[in-house]
């Protein structure tokens, strides 16, 4: 149905923080009732064995992988480059407004496959995915690497106004990304990392002790700054706001307290609306979640006059 685009969209409204329940880490690839899916190329043959990433919270302080961290400005609240991703609340949120994102739906599930553990994606494990009755199309951890490429490699995360990046995978993995990271250009490094990552627990700096990546406790809502509008984004929404406009006539707001972007990191389907004040859409089209993501930050650089 047609839907039209909303020119005043009214002030976001500040609920009372949500709480939700605690969730066990979920083990990956247990045996499911998912359909066989069409999606993917050509799968692993080699003889597999299903296994998981982590279930453990806790943290692993021994074998932490380093990677490197970009050299982002400073905040009041001690950021910069090897700003440590494990704060309670996001960098520099009171002074001065920044941007949370929060990803949603990831598909980040690391199996068994072959001698080693890999992170499965349609293209390299579609035959190891439908032989357990998996729907290869739903396996698609490339959204997630080029959504935080499009947020990480932005002026404005280089301006210092991206204060935390979260990813909740469709597993019940919660992970938390320090902005000042530079996460792999290509798509097999990336997925290398992950891995590391949902077997080690955490990963640190090569300059330094801090934690650059972390998987954290649930709720999400634990770790995202009080009485900050927090905004989800999805295509089924009745609201289609030219975003441009919608950002400036809350830039008041925003200059003071900030905000938290939802995004669904997935092919398909629905987000968690539940921890959020509002969902809009941007466009009267579907979008990848990396175009949305690059919305966001251009918006956003437009009315900090971020170059």
């Amino acid at each position: 149905k047609s839907r039209d685009v909303v020119d005043d969209v009214p002030e976001l409204s500040l609920d009372e923080e949500e709480s939700l329940d605690d969730e066990d880490l979920s083990e990956s690839l247990e045996d499911g009732d998912g359909g066989d899916g069409d999606g993917g190329g050509d799968g692993d043959d080699d003889d597999d064995d299903s296994g998981s990433g982590s279930d453990s919270e806790e943290e692993d302080d021994d074998d932490d992988d380093d990677v490197d961290a970009l050299d982002v400005p400073s905040t009041a609240n001690g950021g910069g480059a090897g700003a440590s991703a494990s704060q309670q609340v996001p960098r520099g949120i009171s002074g001065q407004g920044k941007v949370v994102f929060c990803l949603e739906n990831a598909s980040l599930e690391t199996a068994k496959v072959g001698k080693g553990y890999q992170l499965l994606n349609c293209d390299d494990h579609a035959t190891f995915l439908k032989r357990h009755k998996r729907d290869p199309s739903d396996y698609r951890p490339d959204i997630v690497h080029q959504t935080l490429l499009q947020i990480l490699d932005s002026p404005l995360n280089k301006a210092g106004r991206v204060s935390a990046v979260y990813v909740h995978t469709q597993k019940n993995v919660l992970i938390s990304v320090n902005p000042s990271i530079r996460i792999p250009r290509t798509f097999k490094r990336f997925c290398g990392l992950m891995v590391q990552l949902l077997q080690k627990l955490s990963i640190r700096a090569s300059n330094g002790p801090d934690k650059l990546l972390k998987v954290i406790k649930h709720p999400i809502t634990k770790h995202l700054p009080v009485n900050v509008p927090r905004v989800g984004f999805s295509f089924s929404s009745e609201t289609i706001v030219r975003f441009q406009d919608y950002v400036t006539s809350q830039k008041k707001r925003l200059d003071s307290a900030g905000i938290v972007y939802v995004l669904g990191a997935m092919a398909h389907g629905k987000i968690d609306m539940s921890y959020t004040d509002t969902h809009v859409s941007v466009s009267e089209y579907p979008l990848s979640a990396a175009y949305c993501a690059s919305r966001i930050t251009n918006a956003m650089e437009n009315i900090w006059n971020i170059v």
